[in-house]
């Protein structure tokens, strides 16, 4: 069993945290979940999270109005430290803030400011010891301080791209290979298809005409479809 620590930084319990937690656990309304968030727009048992090996996994439980990590829709996702947990009106913060600033050392070794690198994780973290919201504006509503905090991470993978699965069986890497030379293909046709704006107006800005886009949309559509058999099965 893992440990796990949540912040919670916008809720009713807004200021709590949920330290070493065993997995694996339950996030929701009801009592009976070890992180229990009080909130109509949670669902009774909204998220769990598990371990397997070194990583922490949360799945969506088919709640009502879904789960968001770092401002993204995920049913099934594979959490890293600082990733921030969008449930219902309640926003968490995955990990202590000894982790987070582990983790921030090992991104940034030379002590250079985060704000001035590429990748623009964790320079915006917010100091979980303030109880107030990250605006001092009073007439904004919920949902627009929660917009704020949201923008803060706006990627759903802001350490890079996710590591390839271990130890696949000969037939799943063939099926896994299939699948990401399918996504590389279509991909590929679309960016053929593109041409260089040169009538002046938008230098360095490239277009593609609209078959291309839907052929475009309709490789997302594919992932999508993909996604959700990946984390239901049985559906």
């Amino acid at each position: 069993m893992a440990r796990v620590t949540f912040q919670v930084l916008e809720g009713l319990e807004r200021g709590r945290i949920y330290s070493d937690l065993e997995t694996p656990i339950s996030i929701g309304r009801e009592d009976d979940n070890l992180v229990r968030l009080n909130d109509e727009r949670i669902s009774r048992f909204h998220a769990k999270i598990q371990d397997d090996g070194d990583h922490i996994i949360l799945t969506d439980l088919d709640s009502t109005n879904g789960t968001r990590v770092n401002g993204h829709p995920v049913q099934l996702h594979v959490l890293g430290i600082g990733d921030q947990l969008s449930i219902g009106r309640c926003l968490l913060l995955y990990g202590s803030k000894e982790q987070i600033t582990a983790q921030a050392k090992e991104l940034y070794p030379d002590g250079q400011d985060p704000s001035d690198a590429e990748n623009h994780t964790l320079a915006s973290l917010p100091d979980i010891t303030e109880e107030s919201s990250f605006s001092d504006d009073p007439d904004l509503s919920f949902e627009e301080r929660l917009a704020e905090l949201e923008g803060l991470n706006e990627e759903l993978f802001p350490y890079g791209p996710p590591e390839l699965p271990h130890q696949l069986t000969p037939l799943q890497r063939a099926q896994l290979s299939d699948l990401v030379a399918f996504v590389h293909d279509q991909l590929r046709v679309v960016i053929e298809d593109g041409e260089a704006d040169t009538d002046g107006e938008s230098p360095g800005v490239m277009q593609v005409d609209w078959v291309s886009w839907q052929k475009l949309l309709n490789v997302e559509m594919e992932l999508a479809t993909y996604l959700r058999r990946i984390s239901d099965p049985e559906k």
